[in-house]
């Protein structure tokens, strides 16, 4: 049977402390976990910690840590950019998977065309620690609050910056594409970019890219920039 494994913020290497309740009442409750029982823990930041049950609370079971480890984040920083949608659990989905297969940032978009304006920021940060703890990773990927895409395009700081827009022209297959280490891509709503935003993204050193020869829904499009980024021309 695998050891339990957790996320928790703010772990303390030295002594006893309490778990957070959701952790606690899963520990206890849930898994009847008892004194002397082993589980993991993770930060989110590359810490992973075997730990022990030291005080059996559904509310606030203490444990304690008794090997620590950090683990590098491997591969390259991958950034992706993608449009609210208006079905949100669609982008949830995308949220979960993209977790899985180790984004190292998100941000909702807030585009020219972009329908629905509310998100849930709470429910979408514990569907990615969730998607986290099942693909058993001890990094969280950054989730932004929505941004405004026009701000996100004038602002990035990343070495390599793509787009991905509908519009007719000339654009570089994401495929083929020799990838940086710090790579960030744009995926917009289900109407696409506007002309306005796509402009200014040329004009600010973004490079259009093709992610077939099909049209894909805006999370299906995040999903395969994901897979690619992440995996292509890779050196290990």
């Amino acid at each position: 049977m695998s050891i339990p494994y957790f996320y928790q913020e703010g772990i303390y290497t030295a002594g006893a402390f309490s778990l957070n309740e959701e952790t606690s009442k899963h520990c206890i409750q849930v898994l009847r976990m008892k004194v002397g029982e082993h589980l993991q823990l993770t930060d989110g930041k590359g810490g992973l910690h075997k730990a022990i049950v030291a005080r059996e609370d559904k509310r606030h079971c203490e444990v304690t840590i008794v090997e620590s480890a950090f683990q590098e984040k491997e591969g390259r920083k991958v950034s992706i950019g993608i449009s609210l949608l208006k079905n949100a659990s669609r982008l949830e989905w995308f949220l979960e998977k993209a977790t899985e297969m180790g984004t190292s940032e998100i941000i909702p978009l807030l585009c020219d065309r972009t329908e629905k304006q509310h998100f849930r920021y709470d429910r979408m940060q514990n569907i990615l620690i969730a998607a986290m703890l099942q693909s058993q990773q001890t990094w969280l990927p950054t989730l932004q609050q929505p941004t405004n895409a026009k701000e996100i395009i004038t602002t990035s700081v990343y070495t390599q910056k793509l787009i991905a827009h509908c519009e007719e022209g000339v654009k570089q297959s994401l495929a083929t594409l020799e990838i940086n280490n710090n790579v960030q891509i744009l995926i917009g709503p289900e109407g696409d970019f506007s002309s306005a935003e796509i402009n200014l993204a040329l004009q600010k050193g973004y490079l259009p890219t093709s992610l077939g020869n099909t049209r894909l829904r805006t999370e299906t499009a995040g999903m395969v920039a994901a897979a690619l980024l992440i995996n292509i021309n890779l050196k290990k």
